[in-house]
Formats: structure tokens, C-alpha cells, sequence
């Protein structure tokens, strides 16, 4: 496996092991894909579909890629959207959400973000910038006591993923985890396995995606607004975009039934994986819908609730040296041709919610399984719908 490529593994593994297993991290789709996982659940349901307006020729080939990511990677299950201006809308609700209750995927459900909440996350700090409550060239140190290099490190380097700083997911947390898998962390919890921890770069000399950068920047948040990170998403953007389907959630307990679940192959078998999303906090605990997550995608990637000055800082980026399959990062956002979002993948999930400034297209894949070697399923199907949308320009 690449050095620079880190998967989730299955939480049953031994608190050694646990270190590898909650980085929301993805590599880049090999040219060749691997052969179908051999399992009664790895062929596709024909799914449940929406269309409005979209041409049938589009409808079906976007349906027939959706099948045959489902069906080459196993994966369980996938919700899926499309959305054309001026010329509809077609959604998808293909295969299983939990396998062992045999529960199909529906449209309504709510999935989680994983990494995609880094966006959010990133879009508050831009906010608090515009109202000059900080400054995207502040030390963290200003904020933050016992980072290293924190006296050096910027926000905006935080936030590009250029910091330097170690990851949280080291032998301190796989041992506290690896004793409780269901042990709710906090932010400050999790902060704290990064305090003091070699740097792995000098800041600003390469680009290394981690959740630890995001989640110091989720505590920034929190110490200049004097609020819980939960209330300040809900107001500077929640609320605003009246996001009634996306919620900031640590313990699966509020998480609304039905719901899917979770997976991971292990030797032509997918398991299901247990979800803790309190383990990722600030990173990546956000959970939505696929309506929701168009309204998102469509307002990361314009701009809508920033200054026009403060989107054009954000778009400016560079390639990862480690990390999702963007051609470039910026800051809390990536870009893919001529599309701007934002992937997540991690314990048994990944999704992709992307928009195109120039058609106004926008797409939206939620998948039920993680830990493909090399492989992001919810971003090859993106890549793969933006394909169908580029054959097919005007309808």
C-alpha cells in the first residue's frame, strides 16, 4: 500500500492497530480496477430513482454508472443526486443500507459527511475572518496553548493542510480507544493527543491532509466565539441555509432511523463496522441529507456565505502530497476539473459533493463502504457522473 495512503480498518482490531483506522484520508482511483468482492450482497439492487426533467439517455447512463462502481467495489449500498439547471434532476437509492436487516437504501436518509464536514468547519473560520475576528495569518499560538510550532503555524496553513502537525491518531489514542470503542470523545479530548507531538514538516513546505489540522482550527472556533462548535455551525450555517437535514452529531444515539450502516471487506466479505462518530469531531461529524448536501456543495463552492474577496482566497490552492483525490486543495475545499468540494471516507463510509461554477451542476454520492485499497468509491462515481454530465452538454 502507498506510504502516504491511510485507511480505516475494522474497530475489532487491537488498540495497536487503531491508529490507521480514523484518518478521513483517500487516495487517488488506480487506472485498473479491482475485480468484483464475490459476496450475495455485491450486485447492485436496481435502486429507486427520481428523475425530473433530466433526458432518459442521461437518466440511464448515470444509473448505469452508479451499478457498476456498486458492482465492481461490493459495496453495499449508495444515494446518489444529480442536479442540472434547466434541465432536472435525477436521484438515486441503489442496494442495501444494513445489510443484516436487510434494509434497502432510501432517499431520505441521513449519512455521514465524514470529511466532507471539514468544509464546514473551514467556511466558519472564513466567516469570523470577514468579520475581522481574526486574521487568517494569526499563529495558531494565539489561540491555542501547546501546538508545536504554534508560534509559527498559521490558520491559513491549518487549513490548506500545510501545517506540519502531527495527526491526533497515534499510540495514545489507539490505546484510550482500543480500551472503549464506544467512548464518546470531545474536541479538547481529542486536541490533546496532538499537544506537544513531533511536527512531521516544517510548516508551509508540503501539503499532508490530517483531521488534527481541522479540528485545532474547530477549537479556534470556539475560543473566539466564546460558543460550542455545534452552536456556531448551527447559526453561521445551518440555519441560514436552513439546513434541516444536517446535523453535528457525536453519539449515534440522536442519529435518525432509518440509517444505514457501515462496511468494510475482509476476505470477499463485507463486515459491518461500528460507528463513533465522536472520534472525528470537527473533522468530520457532520451528517446529512442528499438534499442538504446539493444546498452545501452548491454554497462552498460559490461562495454564498462569504465576502467575494474571502472566496477568491479560498479557491487559491496547490496538489496534496498526501491525502484525497483532489488536482488541488485550497482552503477546506478541493477542486477536480472544473468541479469545487469536498470527499470524505472513513470506518465504513465515503461521499462526494461537488459543483460546477460554470454549468451550476452539482453532485452528491453517499456509499456505505470504506477501505477499498486505492480506492474511492463515492469520488470514481462523482468523477464518473461528471463524465456523463460532459458527453451530454445542454442535455
Amino acid at each position: 500500500m502507498d506510504r502516504n495512503c491511510v485507511f480505516a480498518r475494522p474497530v475489532r482490531l487491537a488498540a495497536a492497530s487503531v491508529a490507521a483506522a480514523l484518518l478521513v484520508v483517500s487516495c487517488t482511483p488506480p487506472d485498473t480496477a479491482r475485480d468484483s468482492v464475490t459476496s450475495p450482497f455485491s450486485s447492485p439492487s436496481p435502486g429507486v430513482s427520481a428523475q425530473d426533467g433530466l433526458p432518459d439517455q442521461m437518466q440511464t447512463a448515470l444509473q448505469d454508472r452508479l451499478d457498476q462502481v456498486l458492482e465492481r467495489y461490493g459495496v453495499p449500498g449508495a444515494a446518489a443526486g444529480v442536479w442540472l439547471p434547466g434541465e432536472g434532476t435525477w436521484q438515486a437509492a441503489a442496494g442495501t443500507a444494513d445489510v443484516a436487516g436487510a434494509v434497502p437504501v432510501s432517499h431520505g436518509m441521513a449519512w455521514p459527511l465524514r470529511s466532507i464536514t471539514k468544509s464546514y468547519t473551514v467556511t466558519l473560520l472564513l466567516q469570523l475572518a470577514d468579520q475581522g475576528l481574526l486574521s487568517l495569518d494569526d499563529a495558531v499560538g494565539q489561540y491555542l496553548d501547546g501546538v508545536t510550532n504554534g508560534d509559527r503555524i498559521t490558520l491559513r496553513q491549518l487549513a490548506e493542510m500545510s501545517s506540519g502537525n502531527a495527526d491526533y491518531t497515534g499510540e495514545a489514542f489507539a490505546a484510550e480507544y482500543g480500551q472503549d470503542p464506544a467512548r464518546l470523545f470531545t474536541l479538547q479530548e481529542l486536541n490533546g493527543f496532538v499537544l506537544g507531538e513531533p511536527a512531521q514538516f516544517e510548516p508551509g513546505t508540503q501539503r499532508v491532509y490530517t483531521n488534527a489540522n481541522t479540528n485545532l482550527l474547530g477549537a479556534v472556533i470556539e475560543k473566539v466565539t466564546g460558543q460550542p462548535y455545534s452552536e456556531v455551525l448551527s447559526e453561521r450555517i445551518l440555519e441560514p441555509l436552513q439546513l434541516r437535514g444536517t446535523r453535528y452529531l457525536t453519539d449515534t444515539a440522536d442519529w435518525t432511523q432509518p440509517h444505514p450502516t457501515g462496511y468494510i471487506e475482509q476476505e470477499g466479505e463485507v463486515e459491518a463496522q461500528m460507528e463513533n462518530p465522536s472520534i472525528f469531531a470537527a473533522a468530520g461529524s457532520l451528517f446529512s441529507t442528499l438534499e442538504d448536501t446539493r444546498a452545501w456543495a452548491e454554497a462552498l463552492a460559490t461562495g454564498a456565505l462569504l465576502d467575494a474577496d474571502t472566496q477568491e482566497i479560498r479557491l487559491a490552492g496547490a496538489p496534496l502530497q498526501a491525502g484525497p483525490p483532489y488536482d488541488q486543495y485550497a482552503l477546506g475545499i478541493g477542486k477536480t476539473g472544473g468541479w469545487w468540494g469536498h470527499n470524505g471516507e472513513g470506518v465504513g463510509f465515503t461521499s462526494a459533493a461537488f459543483h460546477d461554477p460554470a454549468s451550476g451542476a452539482t453532485i452528491v454520492v453517499f456509499m456505505n463502504e470504506s477501505n477499498v485499497p486505492d480506492v474511492h468509491p463515492a469520488d470514481e462515481a462523482f468523477r464518473s457522473f461528471a463524465e456523463v454530465l460532459a458527453a451530454n452538454p445542454g442535455g
